[in-house]
Formats: structure tokens, C-alpha cells, sequence
């Protein structure tokens, strides 16, 4: 649990927001970066794509969550939003460990499907995809089980996206970390870009069920309709597209 904040937040003008204070260094999440492939499958095949990930990769993907060279990795299956039909992740402390541990595995997982015929498949199947690469602002998303169900929310924003960060670090968290001791939440996570497409910022919720995520996202939207920082958030983050993903496969550190 963050501890409670020296200082106050204000707004000037209506848009421009000051943090006085700061948690302090202990707090900080340690650093992690995620590296998301995101899917266009065919939707009557997409479920074989999810078996033979389980065949071919997965195996290599716990070894390296268990050797430490990776603290996270999961593929989520669409439930509800756009087009894309899988997620599939990875995370560790830095980009430069990602990229290894992804040669790695794609090196393991090549040798294994002799003459490529799995690999082929798949791509067939899920013939496009979007590459982004995460790191963490803050969180406990891959440190722990997201439960059954995640909601993503991918956020497109303007100039002052760190002024965003702020609202959610020193306003928002504190009731998301509630949620999450209370077992309403399994997890939780907010996401800067690095690399990628259009959108800036990834917001993350687990939690056991669909039905448990689905309450839990009820109360947190209640919550910040009664803040009026919740405004300028989205007046800094205007546009998003929200998925809500089963959880197929997760392993953490």
C-alpha cells in the first residue's frame, strides 16, 4: 500500500496540475517493461491459436519467469472491445532483458517446431498483430496473479500526459490499492509508452471472475464521478478503447 502523500494536489486554470510533496522513494514500484503483441486472429480458429501456445511456447515462458530472466508473461483472449482477438505479453526489469528473453524463447520455441509447422499455423490464423512496449508507472500488474478476467483501457492523450500520471499516482491509486486489499481487486497496473502505436497510456485491471471484475469496475467509476479530478484526466486523455480479456494463460515471479 502507497503511504499517504505530504502536500496537496491543485489545479490552475482548470488544466494545469502541481504535485507538492512526493511519496516517498521505498513506494515506487520497481521498474518493469512489458512487451505486448496484440492479435487479429480469425474468430472461428482463434482458439486453436490459443493451443498451440500452449504447446509450443508456454513451457519455455515458465522456465524463464523460473530462471528469472522474465517476472511475467500471459496471453488473454478478447472478451468484449475492438479488434484485436489475443494479447500476448511478456515483462522484466528492463527492455534490453525483454528483447533477449524474447530470442530466447523464440530460438526454443523454432528448434522444437521442426519444420515450422505450428508456427505456421498460427499465423495463419493471427495474421496481424500490434507491437507495444509498456513500462510501468505504477501498480502491482505482474507481480502477482491477475485472477481469471482483466479490463484494459488503452488511452490516447495530448501534451500533458505526465500531468495524467500525476492525477492517477496521487489521486486514483490510493483507491485502487484499497480495492486491491479487500480482495475486489487482484491487481492493478497503469502503463506509459514506449513503443508503439497510437495510444500513450494502459490502464489495467484483474480480479477473479468477470462478474467480480465487472462490480469492481462499478465502484471505481463511481468513485471518480464523485472526484473532479476525474475530468481532467480525461480532458488530458479524450479518446480510449476499452477490452475487457479471459485470462488464458499467466505466470509471475
Amino acid at each position: 500500500m502507497r503511504k499517504s502523500l505530504i502536500g496537496a494536489i491543485v489545479l490552475q486554470a482548470g488544466v494545469c496540475l502541481t504535485v507538492v510533496g512526493a511519496a516517498q522513494a521505498q513506494d515506487k514500484p520497481a521498474e518493469s517493461f512489458t512487451y505486448a503483441t496484440y492479435y487479429v486472429c480469425d474468430v472461428v480458429q482463434q482458439e486453436r491459436s490459443d493451443e498451440i501456445f500452449k504447446e509450443l511456447e508456454q513451457p519455455f515462458y515458465d522456465a524463464a519467469v523460473a530462471d528469472g530472466s522474465l517476472t511475467a508473461y500471459g496471453l488473454y483472449a478478447h472478451q468484449t472491445g475492438g479488434r484485436w482477438r489475443r494479447v500476448q505479453f511478456s515483462a522484466a526489469p528492463s527492455i534490453q532483458a525483454l528483447l533477449d528473453a524474447q530470442k530466447k524463447i523464440s530460438d526454443q520455441a523454432d528448434a522444437k517446431d521442426k519444420g515450422g509447422k505450428l508456427g505456421d499455423e498460427h499465423g495463419k490464423i493471427c495474421n496481424s498483430h500490434d507491437d507495444y512496449i509498456w513500462r510501468r508507472v505504477g501498480g502491482n500488474a505482474g507481480t502477482t496473479s491477475p485472477g481469471g478476467a482483466v479490463f484494459s483501457t488503452y488511452y490516447v492523450c495530448d501534451s500533458r500526459e505526465t500531468q495524467a500520471d500525476a492525477l492517477v499516482m496521487q489521486v486514483f491509486a490510493p483507491i485502487y490499492d484499497k480495492m486491491v486489499a479487500e480482495g475486489k481487486l487482484k491487481t492493478w497496473g497503469y502503463m506509459e509508452h514506449i513503443v508503439g502505436g497510437q495510444f500513450r497510456r494502459l490502464e489495467t485491471f484483474g480480479a477473479a471472475d468477470m462478474k467480480s471484475l465487472m462490480a469492481a469496475r462499478a465502484e471505481i467509476n463511481d468513485a471518480l464521478s464523485k472526484n473532479p479530478l476525474g475530468d481532467t484526466f480525461t480532458n488530458i486523455c479524450d479518446s480510449h478503447a476499452d477490452y475487457m480479456w479471459e485470462v488464458k494463460a499467466s505466470g509471475n515471479r
